[in-house]
């Protein structure tokens, strides 16, 4: 198993900006997708941005604009800039850690807790 550790989470008014960052332990495979997802109160997880190792990216329309995805690959770390914080962001957001060929497989983070007030 790969031990994902996520940073960043917190308060933030609205319109405020958090970065998180997951980085996963130990070695990981070539192709692989790392990002984020997240899960409010009663709601389904959701996609929120990912980026596989070759540099490809995939955003939910909802952030669009708004997040930025990034990653180094050489620590084995993903980022994620969030700017124009809004509400509907509150959620708890876990990174993900897709492990494409053979596969896939997936690994997840603890989850760290992102609320924005109004």
């Amino acid at each position: 198993q790969v031990p994902l550790v996520e940073s960043g989470g917190g308060l933030v008014q609205a319109g405020g900006s958090l970065r998180l960052s997951c980085a996963a332990s130990g070695s990981i495979f070539r192709l692989n997708s790392m990002g984020w997802y997240r899960q409010a109160p009663g709601k389904q997880r959701e996609l929120v941005a990912t980026m596989t190792s070759g540099g490809v990216t995939n955003y939910a329309d909802s952030v669009k604009g708004r997040f930025t995805i990034s990653r180094d690959n050489a620590k084995n770390t993903v980022y994620l800039q969030m700017n124009s914080l809004k509400p509907e962001d509150t959620a708890v957001y876990y990174c993900n850690l897709r492990i494409l060929m053979p596969g896939p497989r997936d690994y997840w983070g603890q989850g760290t807790q992102v609320t924005v007030s109004s």
